[in-house]
């Protein structure tokens, strides 16, 4: 069984940056997409990013392309997050997700696709 911990957000001015991590421990981590999907309140999950398992591909929702980068290091059981040029409408509850399939990239976008979640750490963007 896999476990995944959040760490990294906070209160930040409009236009400001976060970076996010999620530490895993348990199913070998370098071989599944690992995903964030992020809740406002008052709104459903919606997916933010995700990256496959090796690293080299990552996949964007529009609203954050351009300004959210997700990166992760397989040695050290870690996914990414960097945020930047941050908006009122990025404050949400993040969450990092280890999809369910090996190797997989199948339906990235979707929270169906992943079996596993971490707790959340709240991101809050003041304007």
């Amino acid at each position: 069984q896999v476990r995944l911990v959040e760490s990294g957000g906070g209160l930040v001015q409009t236009g400001g940056s976060l970076r996010l991590s999620c530490a895993a421990s348990g199913r070998t981590f370098s071989d599944y997409a690992m995903g964030w999907f992020r809740q406002a309140p008052g709104k459903e999950r919606e997916f933010v990013a995700s990256i496959n398992w090796s690293g080299y591909r990552t996949y964007f929702a529009d609203s954050v392309k351009g300004r959210f980068t997700i990166s992760r290091d397989n040695a050290g059981n870690t996914v990414y997050l960097e945020m930047s040029s941050l908006k009122p409408e990025d404050t949400a509850v993040y969450r990092c997700a280890v999809h369910r399939y090996y190797r997989s990239n199948y339906g990235h976008d979707q929270e169906t696709s992943y079996d596993t979640w971490g707790q959340g750490t709240q991101v809050t963007v003041s304007s």
